[in-house]
C-alpha cells in the first residue's frame, strides 16, 4: 500500500510534470542570470530594410553577442526587434522568418552561452521553428495564454496548446517556453489581471514567467513583481523590460532573473550598438548582488 501521496501520482503525469525546468540555474549556470538582447537589424522584408546581404546581417548579430557574452552576461535573446511596424501571430511573414533563423544560428554557434528567440508580436510557432533550426535553448513567448490588443491593433489569444504539441512533434522539449504575462506594446482585456494571467501561465507548464513595463525600456512595478511571483510560487520569474543599473539592485533580488536590451546600448537608447562599458559595468553590480544573497 503506498504511505506517501505522491506514490499515487500515475507514471504519465510524473513523466509530463517532469519535463519543466526547475530553476534558470539548470539552463544557464548560475543564480539569476542576466539574458542580454541581440536585436537584428531589419530584416529582408520589413520596411526599414535597405538591402543588406544576410552576411552583414550575420556580422553584425555576431559582433554584438561576442560583446554581451565577453562583458559577462549569462544568456542572449535574439529577436526582430527592427522589423517594425510589426505583425502578430500567424501574420509574420516568412521571408523575415527565414532571415531570423540563419542570424539566430549564427549567433548559437559563435557563443558559449544559451540562446533564445523572440519573435515579434507573438510568434510563438515562429519563434519555436526558429530555435529548432538555430539549435537555441528557449523561446520568448508574448502570449501563452489569455487575450490581449496590441500597439498595431490587432486582437490576439494565447498559443499554449499549439506550442506544447508542437514541442511534441519537433521532438524540442529541451527548449524552454518564457512567457510573458504582463506585456509591453499591450493592453490585456478587463479582468485578466496579471496575477490571473500568471496563474493560466504557470496551469500550461511554461517554465518561467516574465514581467514587463508598459513599453520597451520601461521598468515593471515592483509591487508587480512581487504579486506575480506570490502566485506563481517556485516557476521562476523573469525580468523582461527597462532593468538598468539603477534599478536592479531594487528588483533583481526579488525575481529570478533578467532580460536586458535597451540599458546595454550607448547612451541607453534602444537603436544604438552594444556599449561594452555599460555590459561590463552592470554585469559586476550583478555579482555583488548575487553574492549579498548568498551571505543572508
Amino acid at each position: 500500500m503506498p504511505t506517501k501521496l505522491e506514490d499515487l501520482t500515475p507514471e504519465w503525469a510524473k513523466e509530463f510534470y517532469g519535463k519543466r525546468l526547475k530553476k534558470l540555474e539548470d539552463l544557464f549556470g548560475v543564480n539569476k542570470p542576466i539574458i542580454g538582447m541581440v536585436h537584428l537589424i531589419p530584416l529582408p522584408g520589413s520596411p526599414a530594410y535597405r538591402g543588406w546581404s544576410m552576411d552583414e546581417v550575420v556580422e553584425k548579430a555576431v559582433k554584438e553577442a561576442r560583446i554581451l557574452v565577453e562583458n559577462g552576461v549569462d544568456g542572449l535573446i535574439v529577436e526582430n526587434m527592427w522589423d517594425l511596424p510589426y505583425y502578430a501571430g500567424k501574420e509574420i511573414p516568412p521571408e523575415e522568418i527565414a532571415a531570423h533563423a540563419v542570424a539566430a544560428r549564427e549567433v548559437v554557434k559563435s557563443v558559449n552561452v544559451p540562446v533564445g528567440i523572440t519573435s515579434i508580436h507573438n510568434g510563438g510557432r515562429a519563434a519555436l521553428g526558429i530555435a529548432k533550426a538555430a539549435g537555441a535553448k528557449f523561446i520568448r513567448i508574448c502570449l501563452y495564454t489569455g487575450s490581449l490588443i496590441w500597439d498595431t491593433g490587432q486582437i490576439d489569444h494565447g498559443n499554449a496548446a499549439e506550442l506544447m504539441r508542437l514541442r511534441k512533434l519537433l521532438d524540442a522539449w529541451d527548449i524552454r517556453f518564457f512567457a510573458d504575462v504582463y506585456k509591453k506594446h499591450a493592453v490585456t482585456f478587463p479582468g485578466i489581471t496579471p496575477e490571473l494571467h500568471a496563474i493560466w501561465t504557470e496551469f500550461y507548464l511554461a517554465d518561467a514567467v516574465i514581467v514587463t513595463g508598459r513599453m520597451t525600456g520601461d521598468a515593471p512595478d515592483i509591487g508587480l513583481v512581487k504579486n506575480v511571483k506570490k502566485v506563481v510560487g517556485e516557476v521562476p520569474l523573469i525580468l523582461g523590460s527597462g532593468i538598468n543599473i539603477d534599478n536592479v539592485d531594487k528588483l533583481l533580488p526579488i525575481a529570478d532573473g533578467a532580460i536586458v536590451g535597451t540599458y546595454f546600448k550607448v547612451k541607453g537608447i534602444t537603436q544604438n550598438p552594444v556599449d561594452p562599458e555599460r555590459v561590463k559595468k552592470f554585469m559586476e553590480k550583478v555579482k555583488k548582488i548575487r553574492l549579498k544573497q548568498i551571505g543572508q
